[in-house]
């Protein structure tokens, strides 16, 4: 038999042999921590790394272009996005033309959509009301000027012309096709019908709803005072006079170069100012009846002013806005400007 005292030594022995073996392996692994190693790493499944496909951008020898990435077959559409119903996605008929009316049923949940939308996306330039003194607009930012949506043109433009303002851009408004989706470009155009529909309606109107008229005559009265009296309290002291360098200086800051050239070139989207001053074109009026035209002063300023009331042909298309709040100043400056192209 074994006697006790073997066996404590046969313990203590086994003992030393495990403490041995663990530094043993704490120093392996210690000694391998920052060594540079050449071989590859051990990767034993390498099926999700190694495909039977192409990546991008791949050559192909299959194919004679050599190219991995192919053009999809003619007529592929991805799911979702086929778009047949051209009233609906464009805003437009089979013909091409606007359509007439909103797609989908005007509800109050969709004029909330798009109240929400429009004060997110439009208030900064058309403004809260719709009447085009947003932010951008009025802070001198040298963009084209909104026009205001309670203009008789707006209020009877189709609803599809508006949507696509929307989709396509206008002028210098770009487009928003990828920031708002197609429903709620729809709720927008609802919405701003609302606004049309609120700031142009009849004193007989009001009165069928619970609305003291008095009330709110007396706080449109009070608020038209208030800003007349910022206005007033804004004039310089001494009025500056017309000049050609303060026309120029507008040009620029209103951004009319968007729309007329001064170097005499067609196609632009309205008449050139080359030689404009003293020239004669025939045009329409605001009733759609042929007319001549003598571009003098007072054609310049009542363009400016009221750019519908008489139209030169090839651009009877209406869409300028309307400058009407620029001071007498500033409407000179430009008249001085635009007659020294033609001086020149």
């Amino acid at each position: 038999m074994t006697n006790k005292k073997e066996i404590t030594s046969l313990m203590t022995a086994k003992k030393i042999v495990k403490i041995a073996c663990l530094s043993g392996a704490a120093l392996v692994f210690a000694s391998c921590r920052g060594q540079i190693s050449e071989k590859p790493p051990i990767h034993p499944n390498m099926n999700m790394d190694q495909q039977p496909r192409m990546e991008a951008q791949e050559v192909n020898k299959f194919f004679e272009d050599n190219r991995s990435m192919r053009q999809p077959v003619e007529g592929t559409i991805a799911r979702g996005l086929k778009k047949e119903d051209s009233a609906y996605y464009l805003g437009v008929d089979e013909n091409g033309d606007w359509i007439a009316d909103i797609p989908v049923k005007v509800t109050k949940e969709l004029l909330y959509r798009g109240q929400e939308r429009y004060d997110v996306y439009c208030t900064v330039c058309h403004g809260g009301t719709g009447a085009g003194d947003g932010i951008i607009m009025t802070g001198n930012y040298g963009y084209v000027p909104a026009p205001t949506y309670h203009q008789d043109r707006l209020r009877e433009a189709p609803d599809g012309e508006i949507y696509s303002a929307i989709y396509n851009g206008v002028r210098t408004m770009p487009s928003y096709a990828t920031q708002i989706k197609v429903e709620d470009r729809w709720a927008i155009v609802a919405y701003i019908r609302a606004l049309q529909a609120s700031q142009n309606i009849d004193e007989a109107t009001i009165r069928q709803y619970d609305v003291d008229i008095t009330e709110l005559q007396n706080e449109y009265k009070a608020e038209q005072e208030r800003l007349a009296e910022l206005e007033e309290a804004r004039k310089p002291e001494k009025e500056a006079e017309a000049t050609v360098a303060m026309g120029e200086q507008l040009v620029g800051q209103y951004a009319c170069g968007t729309c007329h050239n001064e170097d005499g070139a067609d196609g632009g989207i309205g008449p050139t100012w080359a030689g404009l001053f003293g020239s004669t074109a025939e045009g329409v009026d605001a009733d759609g009846n042929t007319i001549s035209i003598t571009k003098d002063e007072a054609y310049i300023r009542e363009s400016i002013v009221t750019p519908d009331a008489k139209k030169t042909a090839g651009y009877e298309q209406a869409v300028m806005a309307p400058f009407d709040y620029l001071s007498e100043t500033e409407i000179e400056s430009l008249v001085l400007y635009i007659k020294s192209l033609s001086d020149n």
